[in-house]
């Protein structure tokens, strides 16, 4: 028996290929949201497949308390990704990675009695009882997880921000995109004046981009199209295009040993997994194939937009993380449902938007059929109205 802590749609799958999941029953679904933004080169990538296989007969884990070469491989690669210098640690999810981002900040702080972490409204940040307390919605903050722990605090914007950060303020957390906040890209002139702020009085900032990192806002990192360079970044979902693997880079290298550490963290498996996917992901980059997909993907949202503006409000989103803002809420699980029936995979995101996370290679075919059931899926909604 398994816990009953999600909301299971009454639906499961035998296999995939690309962006197409085939289910138990044999109907074929194409899947815009790629497991939640993790299934980056889609669904069973053959030299994925390929790498797991090698790496699983050869060596899968053998502690942190040895050297791991293809951890220091992927450290080194990201790093040069990020084009300067940073210091890596490999953790198994987002919120692990941000739990590591946590313990720096207030490291970096303790010699100043900084030990606060501001994050915005609207944010999250994982489901551990520091990462719960760090996103930025109520809601995420039952009374029967209480007590949390203190030192968190977030602001309804980057002004509110700046107004109450303190000499206490250790850092601050921001995504660039907030995934379960709307899919709902931050203000480009309010990032670099908080990108300022932090750095004028010596906070660090964070980005978290467990989920718009990894190319699927089109660069590496979206730090990159906000001309920022933060002290600390978080990664997660696409980095092992399915295999579970987080990371935290950051800029300063002062954990001790016994500070921090991992049990399962960058093994031999997870590491691997993620040199291929960053490798695989770069060439589709120099190739131009992310972002003609973005621009093929955001063309398809928008002929929704314009035909079902009744229903949308607007598009929303950077590159591959997308979302149709509706106009009423009580239509999310409408079209939600509508999607799913006629044979494809949405996310639901916010009170009132779709979310849509396309593998970042999805092919032209299986767009194609993607959006022409989802507008079926439009249709017969606004039929039902």
């Amino acid at each position: 028996m398994l816990m009953n802590n999600y909301a299971r749609v009454d639906l499961g799958f035998k296999k995939g290929h690309g962006a197409t999941l085939i289910a138990d029953d044999g109907r074929d679904f194409i899947d815009f949201g790629s497991g939640i933004g993790v299934c980056s080169l889609g669904h069973a990538p053959k030299g994925l497949a390929r790498i797991i296989s090698k790496q699983a007969n050869t060596l899968i884990h053998s502690s942190n308390l040895y050297k791991i070469a293809p951890q220091n491989e992927l450290g080194e690669r990201i790093c040069e990704l990020l084009g300067s210098k940073y210091y890596v640690f490999f953790a198994n999810s987002g919120a692990e990675a941000n739990e590591c981002a946590i313990k720096l900040a207030r490291k970096y702080g303790a010699p100043k009695g900084k030990n606060e972490i501001i994050s915005l409204a609207n944010s999250f940040h994982g489901r551990t009882i520091a990462t719960l307390k760090l996103t930025g919605q109520e809601k995420f903050h039952p009374s029967h997880f209480e007590p949390f722990p203190d030192g968190f605090s977030y602001y309804d914007s980057i002004d509110e921000i700046i107004k109450n950060a303190s000499e206490r303020t250790a850092g601050v957390i921001i995504e660039l995109v907030q995934g379960e906040g709307g899919i709902h890209a931050l203000e480009l002139k309010e990032v670099a004046k908080l990108a300022k702020f932090c750095k004028e009085n010596d906070i660090l900032l964070i980005t978290d981009e467990v989920q718009c990192g990894v190319y699927r806002t089109g660069e590496f990192v979206a730090s990159k199209l906000y001309g920022i360079s933060p002290d600390i970044i978080t990664f997660a979902k696409g980095l092992g295009a399915g295999v579970p693997i987080g990371a935290c880079a950051s800029k300063y290298d002062i954990f001790s040993p016994g500070d921090h550490g991992s049990t399962f963290g960058g093994n031999f498996l997870a590491t691997s997994a993620g040199n291929y996917t960053l490798g695989e992901l770069l060439r589709l980059k120099k190739s131009g194939q992310i972002d003609k997909m973005i621009e093929n993907f955001t063309k398809e949202l928008d002929k929704l937009a314009k035909k079902y503006k009744t229903l949308i409000k607007a598009r929303t989103g950077l590159g591959a993380m997308c979302g149709l803002e509706l106009h009423k809420s009580e239509h999310l699980s409408l079209l939600f449902e509508a999607a799913l029936n006629n044979g494809v995979l949405v996310l639901k995101s916010g009170k009132a938007t779709l979310r849509f996370l396309p593998p970042l290679n999805i092919s032209k075919d299986e767009m194609k059929k993607g959006f022409k059931r989802l507008d079926k899926a439009f249709k017969e909604v606004l039929k039902s109205l």
